[in-house]
């Protein structure tokens, strides 16, 4: 199959600045590219050309202005048998008119659907227009079946995934050498490491966790919270809620860090220096993609009950599932049952690791998307 894929207009492919959507396409890229004819569009980079093939992928890169209407000019100079429209629905309309032969999959992975983002003559249009639709958790599936009437066999549940070659759980030999390396970096050899990843937004409950301090260093008085992220993927200027972590932190002296925007590549040696990973998510995260990543590191998992989270979080089974997520109290529990019981965590842990090898693999992510391309196009 001739297969393109058209990112959003915010960030460049490959994920040279992070994204969630980014990372997906760069792990399963490859498996497309080994079976199939296969083109990446996104925006322009600085360090990237605006056209190049590599590892047997077309990468075509326009400017960020008038991003749509370039998709539009690059689509009528070639043929494809499917078009992958990533989390822009309402672009399928446009797309549609330049590639009327092509086979049209939009995949959710925000709450597109919803009105704030998307009038409703607008989504039911897409509905008619698109030959399936994909989301990346049951959650964001009922977003829209909640609202639009829409076919069983329209749209389909397709979670994302990890390179899990790409992290040294902390019980192999090659782990706990890079442990300890990163660990010496960061100034954390004695410390319980409590660690965060991600933008740094009030949505991502960042200060909630914070708060969740004064709980946790009374039980143990080594625990430290490191913050990795920046109010904007590779964006490391302050706005006022980063000022206000910042200063909400000021009283807990060393036992918080900041580390800033560290790029993605870096990430999988980060993980390596926690002892537990905290998602703290206060709003219905569609499914944060960190808590792949964090079970590929093998590192225990705390997480709210909020969107699609617990979908690959089973409390108890692969990590501890926080209900009272706007409960500094709750989340301090939560830590501290993993910082206590080491057993635990590391039977969590493991667990966590078999499903990223397994379940959520980006192998297993591109088998499903493959297998909803060849049946809309038979």
């Amino acid at each position: 199959m001739r297969i393109a894929f058209i990112c959003t207009e915010k960030l460049p492919s490959p994920a040279v600045k992070g994204g969630a959507i980014q990372l997906m396409i760069d792990g399963i890229a490859p498996m497309f590219a080994a079976k199939h004819t296969l083109t990446i569009f996104s925006i322009t980079d600085p360090s990237l050309p605006s056209y190049e093939q590599r590892d047997g992928i077309e990468y075509v890169r326009v400017p960020k202005e008038q991003y749509e209407q370039h998709i539009v000019n690059e689509l009528k100079k070639r043929t494809f048998d499917v078009i992958h429209v990533f989390n822009r629905p309402a672009n399928v309309l446009f797309y549609k008119q330049a590639a009327p032969n092509s086979r049209f999959v939009t995949s959710l992975h925000n709450d597109m659907f919803s009105p704030m983002k998307m009038k409703r003559d607008v989504a039911e249009r897409v509905i008619a227009k698109v030959d399936a639709i994909t989301t990346v958790s049951e959650y964001m599936k009922r977003t829209v079946t909640k609202r639009y009437d829409v076919r069983d066999d329209l749209i389909h549940v397709v979670y994302s995934g990890v390179d899990a070659t790409r992290y040294t759980p902390p019980w192999t030999e090659e782990g706990k050498q890079m442990r300890t390396t990163m660990r010496q970096r960061f100034g954390t050899e004695d410390d319980d490491v409590i660690l965060f990843i991600g933008r740094l937004s009030k949505t991502k409950g960042v200060h909630v966790l914070i708060e969740s301090m004064n709980h946790v260093l009374a039980e143990r008085p080594k625990a430290k919270l490191v913050i990795v992220g920046g109010k904007w993927f590779s964006d490391n200027r302050p706005n006022e809620y980063v000022r206000f972590l910042h200063q909400l932190a000021k009283p807990y002296n060393d036992r918080i860090q900041f580390t800033n925007y560290i790029p993605s590549e870096h990430i999988p040696h980060i993980f390596t220096i926690g002892d537990v990973f905290v998602c703290s998510s206060q709003w219905h995260e569609p499914l944060a993609r960190v808590h792949y990543e964090a079970m590929a590191a093998g590192v225990p998992i705390v997480t709210t009950n909020r969107g699609g989270n617990s979908e690959v979080i089973e409390h108890n089974v692969n990590g501890l599932v926080v209900d009272d997520y706007a409960s500094p109290k709750a989340f301090a529990r939560a830590i501290s049952e993993l910082l206590h019981d080491k057993e635990k965590a590391l039977a969590l842990a493991h667990e966590g690791r078999k499903r990223a090898e397994t379940t959520f693999s980006f192998a297993n992510t591109a088998e499903q998307l493959e297998r909803v391309y060849i049946t809309i196009c038979q």
